[in-house]
């Protein structure tokens, strides 16, 4: 990383043309926020392709999931679901929970003499995320350990058909989903189903019952929701902890601010370091796009599969100023360009989760900076292919 670099998890295709044509023909990659949020926002032109949504056949499911969905039903969804992660309700419903899941894992960590980051902050994101869901049959540990077997799969090539997957390989993938995911329907999704069936409660499974969901189509949603509210937030979790911890100028500052301003540094840092690298979009119709800063001008034609790339599209100069690649809280940005750029997404698959991911992540790294906890050991890096995001393991630290 050099100085005028402060990205931690950066990889080589994060540069080159905003818009531009790569093998195979028909694959195009869009690194321009501009571009970006004209192909999010064309939902009559395109349709969910990340997260394997074209290979999910459409018979598994009477309704969609909200994930992989497009359409009325998605919107409708959406529109209904968004008042469980709406900032007043995270606020004033969950504030008390997320204060006590920090306290209960640093009491943990204290008391074994030091602390692996990212097993706290998975607990921590779990737990929270299991409560507003309705996931709250089993041990927090039980749950967290299913919901992370199942995403131990092997790699793939959206560009292909076949997700360039060997035979062998599909036979491993099943092993190690389905094992997992048969547990997390057993031990998780039917005991809060049943629960809720006699005795509706204020959370997302009590709502998508009331909605006439199904078996197939509760497992899908819980799935949904427990894994975004895992992996990518427990992700967010260490790397936030990891600048923050490792940069004494910048701990001292989140140590003493008000919550507003943590949670510009926050913004900044998940802009900077987004959990989800890239989003994928299938055309439906072609889409011109205006702009390509003096590389070829583009078009993206029916059928293409459009990559976004969220950590290039997050460093553009001309929207998020100078100095794109450091870390910068006070960045003065483009009106209506958001402080955390494309990291959440936009358009019809923007993520709700955006207010409750920042609020438990402010809480953890806050009791952290505020406290006597030093890295003792670096994290190690690497990347995740199903959400095309980065992975910290092994950030430990110790009461200095």
């Amino acid at each position: 990383m050099s100085v005028s670099d402060q990205r931690r998890a950066a990889r080589p295709e994060d540069t080159g043309c905003p818009v531009a044509h790569h093998d195979p023909e028909g694959y195009r990659r869009v690194g321009s926020f501009a571009a970006a949020r004209t192909v999010l926002r064309a939902r009559s032109s395109t349709r969910q392709a990340g997260f394997t949504a074209e290979h999910i056949p459409e018979w598994l499911f009477s309704k969609r999931p909200i994930l992989i969905g497009d359409g009325p039903h998605h919107d409708e969804q959406r529109r209904r679901v968004a008042r469980f992660f709406a900032p007043a309700v995270v606020d004033t419903r969950y504030s008390a929970l997320i204060e006590q899941e920090v306290e209960r894992s640093l009491t943990i960590a204290t008391d074994q003499g030091d602390m692996l980051v990212d097993r706290h902050a998975l607990h921590v994101a779990v737990a929270i995320t299991a409560s507003i869901v309705g996931l709250t049959h089993a041990p927090v540990t039980a749950l967290a350990s299913r919901l992370e077997r199942f995403f131990r799969q092997p790699p793939l090539d959206r560009t292909r058909a076949d997700l360039g997957r060997t035979r062998r390989d599909w036979m491993q993938a099943a092993v190690n989903g389905l094992g997992p995911l048969a547990g997390f329907y057993r031990r998780d999704v039917a005991p809060a189903v049943r629960a809720r069936r006699r005795a509706p409660r204020e959370d997302v499974i009590s709502h998508l019952l009331q909605q006439g969901y199904q078996r197939a189509d509760l497992l899908a949603e819980c799935l949904t929701y427990g894994t975004a509210g895992m992996v990518t937030t427990r992700e967010f979790m260490t790397m936030a902890a990891w600048h923050v911890l490792d940069d004494a100028r910048l701990r001292r500052r989140y140590a003493q601010a008000g919550r507003e301003e943590r949670e510009r540094i926050l913004a900044e840092i998940i802009r900077l370091e987004p959990p989800v690298g890239h989003l994928y979009r299938r055309m439906t119709s072609d889409l011109a796009l205006e702009d390509n800063a003096g590389c070829p001008a583009a078009t993206l034609r029916d059928g293409d599969l459009v990559d976004l790339n969220v950590r290039q599209i997050n460093t553009d100069a001309d929207v998020v100023g100078g100095r794109s690649l450091q870390l910068d809280p006070e960045r003065s940005l483009t009106p209506g360009v958001p402080a955390t750029g494309l990291s959440f997404g936009d358009g019809v698959h923007r993520c709700p989760g955006q207010h409750l991911a920042l609020r438990e992540t402010d809480a953890f790294v806050h009791r952290l900076a505020a406290g006597s906890w030093t890295i003792a050991e670096q994290p190690r890096l690497s990347w995740d292919q199903l959400i095309e995001g980065y992975r910290l393991r092994g950030l430990r630290l110790r009461p200095s």
